[in-house]
C-alpha cells in the first residue's frame, strides 16, 4: 500500500487540482457511447447501461466513478454481447437520496437491480467497490456467473487490511478520511477523491479537464459526496466496518475454492493489487488467468482502455 506522494501532499494537489478544475470546467468531455436508461430499484431510481444483445457482460464501478468510467472498454463486446454498467446509488447519473450510503445499503439496491434483470451466462467485470459488491453477488449466484473480470479489486491478501500500519503512506489520510469533521472537509467540501484521487494520484497522467468535469458533474451540491465520504468510511481495515470484513473474507474464500473462470487484469504498480498479492492470487485462485497490461495505478480504465478492451474481448471469445 506504498504510495508515490505522503499525505500532505495530496492535501496541497488538492487546492491545485480544484483550481484546474474551475478554469476548465467548460471543455467538453467525450459522450458516453450509449444512452442511459433509469429503473426503480426499491423506491430510488438507478441510472444504467442496457445494449446489445447476447450474453451479458455487466460492468460494475466503485468509488468516486460510475459507468462512464466503462465508456471506452464497452464497445469491445458489444457487437456480440448484451452489456450493462449501472451507477450505483447515488452516484454518476443515478438517485441521489439523503440516506446512509453504507454497503450494506449499496449491496442491498444493486443486488436487487441484477436480479431484477433475471440475467444467465453473465461476465461479471469489476473495479474498486465494484469488485467487492460484484463478488458478493457471484459468490451467492454462481450458477449464474460464466466468468468473472477483475481489475484494481478488492483482493485477499491485502484485502482486508489488518491495520493502519501496513498502508505506509496511505494510514494517515485513511485516518483522517474516518475522522469526523476532517474527512467532511477533505472530502465533501474539498472534493479531495474527485479532483485529486481520480483526477490526479491514481493515474498515469491527470486527467483532461473536460473528462473531470464530467464526474465532478454529477455531483452539483457538495452534499451528494456524502456518498464518496462514505464509500472511503467502508474500507476495510483493523476489523472495521466489521460487516464489510466479513463480506471480503465471505467471498475471499469463495474465489480460492470455486472453478468459476477468474481473470485479473493487473497493472505495475497499481494499488489495491500490487504485484505480491498477483502472485498470492496466482498461487491460490484457481482456474485464475492473469494479464499484465503494463503501466498503471487504479484508474486504469482511463489510462490504457485499448489494452483492456483487447484483453476483454480475446476473453469472451475464448469463454
Amino acid at each position: 500500500m506504498e504510495s508515490t506522494m505522503t499525505f500532505k501532499a495530496l492535501v496541497t494537489a488538492a487546492s491545485i487540482a480544484v483550481a484546474l478544475v474551475t478554469t476548465s470546467a467548460t471543455a467538453e468531455a467525450p459522450k458516453a457511447p450509449y444512452e442511459s436508461k433509469r429503473i426503480d430499484v426499491l423506491g430510488y431510481e438507478m441510472a444504467y447501461v442496457d445494449h446489445g444483445s447476447g450474453e451479458p457482460v455487466v460492468f460494475l464501478h466503485g468509488n468516486p466513478t460510475s459507468s462512464y468510467l466503462w465508456r471506452n472498454i464497452m464497445p469491445a463486446v458489444a457487437d456480440t454481447h448484451r452489456v450493462i454498467a449501472p451507477d450505483l446509488l447515488g452516484m454518476g447519473d443515478s438517485e441521489k437520496p439523503a440516506v446512509d450510503y453504507s454497503y450494506a445499503l449499496h449491496a442491498k439496491h444493486l443486488h436487487a437491480f441484477l436480479d431484477g434483470l433475471d440475467l444467465q451466462n453473465v461476465t461479471l467485470v469489476v473495479h474498486d467497490w465494484g469488485s467487492a459488491l460484484g463478488l458478493d453477488w457471484a459468490q451467492n449466484n454462481e450458477d449464474r456467473i460464466k466468468s468473472v473480470v477483475m481489475m484494481e479489486a478488492v483482493l485477499p491478501p491485502v484485502w482486508p487490511v489488518p491495520s493502519y500500519e501496513v498502508m505506509g503512506a496511505m494510514e494517515e489520510g485513511f485516518k483522517a478520511f474516518r475522522t469526523p469533521g476532517v474527512g467532511e472537509k477533505l472530502i465533501i467540501e474539498d472534493n479531495f477523491m474527485i479532483d485529486v484521487g481520480l483526477g490526479q494520484q491514481f493515474v498515469l497522467n491527470p486527467l483532461p479537464a473536460g473528462i473531470l468535469a464530467k464526474y465532478n458533474n454529477y455531483y452539483t451540491e457538495p452534499a451528494q459526496r456524502q456518498v464518496i465520504l462514505n464509500w472511503t468510511r467502508s474500507v476495510p481495515i483493523a476489523g472495521e466496518p466489521a460487516d464489510v470484513v466479513a463480506v471480503v473474507e465471505n467471498y475471499s474464500k469463495w474465489l480460492t475454492e470455486s472453478q468459476t473462470p477468474k481473470l485479473l487484469i493487473h497493472v505495475q504498480p497499481g494499488v489495491l493489487v500490487p504485484p505480491p498479492a498477483v502472485e498470492w492470487l496466482e498461487a491460490n485462485v484457481p482456474n485464475l488467468t492473469t494479464v499484465d497490461i503494463g503501466a498503471g495505478v487504479h484508474f486504469i480504465q482511463e489510462t490504457n482502455p485499448e489494452a483492456i478492451s483487447a484483453t476483454l474481448d480475446e476473453w469472451v471469445t475464448k469463454h
